[in-house]
């Protein structure tokens, strides 16, 4: 099979690339393993920030300093600048392409203020607003006649020396291996909090494999110690409640009912303040009794609902117990301004991305932008990449139909699902709101091991035909694998800074005020450190 330019992820960036690329009316091809409405945009429910025409007492220089701020110095503040000078046109995008935006009294887009923003510029639908966002870019994308190639497992890249000439899948329908060469390449697959099974906001689907094949095919991750905990999703069920509910109004409460942390704090100050609380085997709940009903069922009837399914509790009249989980990843595949990677045909969007905007903590509200803005970033790279670029289909491709065939073929089956919950427990607990050197060597330990029993092993169901345990394995090979590179990350930056907080060394450190880098120097992973500019 062949495409100009080929998109592995169908979530908002992977869309928003497809359409910038298809502008040039050229064969795009979006694959993924899931459905484009069952990605994980759908989690941004809150909103999406920006600075518009309307927006009052607010400006692109304080968008700059509140992103970089909660960035903790570890941002690119000329990343930024593009970013949130851009934010207005995005909108005005969305808004012509009908995505449902929430309106004022003056009919113009709404909008609230999020955690760690000094003004109101998160514009929003509701508390839908990912979800709505999503929806429409993938109208638009079947209004464009982009091909979509859903259910395809990303098995790893074609590449030669440092270029990257495609991809190979597995279809997860029939089991057969495709092979699918590009002149540009668009990963789009999404970051890695998902690796905290069961501690996570993220779908079961978020597992990182695509970050861990980019890595191993010689791509620079970043930042990958820096993982964002949502302050509060159900307790029991890890279900997000957007930070729209605080943003309307909710307080954090203890079990005095004593409200003990400014809701509108960063991420990462109301996650630590909410563990703590945890910690001393004290619960934490989220009240929303003081706010109008009306004003509830208008602008947050999503956390309503998700309330009374996952834990059968009226918001209008009673507290809800939450917990901080495992929501957001602020490193990945290391890229420039242009998307860009350090593989020759290789772009990065969203999630999957480290562009140097997030830095340490992700500001409320930039997750929308900039995975339409990183999306569009890398569909025009991509168009622009075809003039110098080839369709090369004469290389070597490893048989990976050989290589499903030998797991199928081991004898010692492992129960996958159990081998997932326990990887979960032990991230969370080790390499959780807090770490310290003990227990992330013995995470480092566990995760050897597990690495090494998954080498041989293999499920009951032999099938080709839609084997989702076949799926499940290899996903969980390569999520120990991004576990092992998360760990290493962590233990190497002896500080605490915005989402990593170490409490064997709780203080940022002017030496540590810089990006960390992760290399794979033949079988050694080495990291580094460079300064962001």
């Amino acid at each position: 099979m062949i495409s100009d330019v080929l998109v592995i992820g169908s979530g908002g960036a992977g869309l928003s690339a497809a359409l910038e690329a298809k502008k040039e009316n050229i064969k795009v091809i979006v694959a993924s393993k899931a459905y484009p409405t069952n990605s994980q945009t759908c989690q941004a429910q809150g909103g999406i920030n920006a600075v518009l025409e309307t927006t009052k007492n607010d400006s692109i220089e304080a968008f700059i300093e509140d992103t970089f701020s909660a960035s903790k110095n570890i941002a690119s503040k000329n990343s930024i600048k593009k970013m949130c000078e851009t934010s207005e046109e995005i909108i005005t995008w969305l808004d012509e392409i009908a995505v449902p935006f929430s309106r004022n009294e003056d009919s113009d887009i709404a909008q609230r203020k999020f955690g760690g923003t000094t003004k109101r510029r998160t514009c929003y639908s509701s508390d839908y607003t990912g979800l709505k966002i999503l929806h429409t870019l993938y109208d638009q994308c079947i209004k464009k006649e982009i091909e979509f190639l859903n259910e395809y497992f990303f098995l790893d890249f074609i590449k030669e020396e440092n270029i990257i000439h495609g991809a190979i899948f597995l279809n997860i329908q029939n089991g057969e291996v495709v092979k699918i060469f590009a002149k540009s390449i668009i990963l789009a697959s999404g970051g890695y909090a998902g690796i905290y099974e069961g501690f996570t906001t993220n779908s079961s689907m978020t597992t990182a494999e695509a970050i861990v094949k980019a890595y191993k095919s010689g791509a620079k991750l970043s930042n990958l110690e820096f993982v964002q905990f949502h302050p509060t999703a159900i307790k029991g069920s890890n279900t997000l409640i957007s930070e729209s509910a605080r943003a309307e109004g909710a307080y954090l409460v203890d079990d005095k009912g004593n409200r003990f942390i400014d809701e509108l704090s960063t991420r990462d100050e109301v996650a630590r303040a909410i563990t703590k609380k945890l910690i001393n085997k004290e619960e934490v709940y989220l009240d929303l009794r003081h706010i109008d009903t009306k004003l509830i069922d208008e602008l947050l009837p999503q956390e309503k609902i998700l309330a009374k399914t996952f834990k059968d509790i009226d918001i209008t009249k009673e507290l809800l117990p939450i917990v901080s989980v495992a929501h957001y990843s602020m490193g990945g595949i290391l890229c420039n301004e242009e998307a860009k990677s350090s593989l020759k045909n290789l772009f990065v969007c969203g999630e999957c991305a480290q562009a140097n905007i997030h830095g340490a903590n992700r500001l409320g509200g930039n997750s929308l932008l900039e995975i339409i803005y990183s999306g569009k970033k890398a569909g025009t790279s991509a168009v622009e990449n075809l003039k110098d670029t080839l369709i090369k289909e004469e290389i070597d491709v490893k048989d990976y139909q050989s290589y499903i065939e030998e797991i199928l073929s081991f004898t010692k089956v492992v129960n996958v699902l159990k081998l997932k919950k326990e990887l979960g427990e032990k991230l969370f607990h080790y390499l959780g709101v807090f770490r310290n050197e003990k227990e992330m060597e013995e995470l480092l330990e566990y995760l050897n091991k597990l690495e090494t029993t998954l080498k041989t092993a293999t499920i009951e169901d032999k099938s080709k035909i839609y084997n989702k345990s076949l799926i499940e394995l290899l996903e969980l090979k390569e999520t120990v694998y991004m576990a092992k590179l998360v760990t290493k990350s962590a233990l190497s930056r002896k500080e605490s800074r915005g989402a990593h907080f170490r409490a064997d060394y709780d203080k940022s450190l002017n030496s540590f005020e810089k990006r960390s880098v992760v290399s794979l120097k033949e079988t050694i992973d080495e990291i580094t450190y460079e300064d962001v500019v």
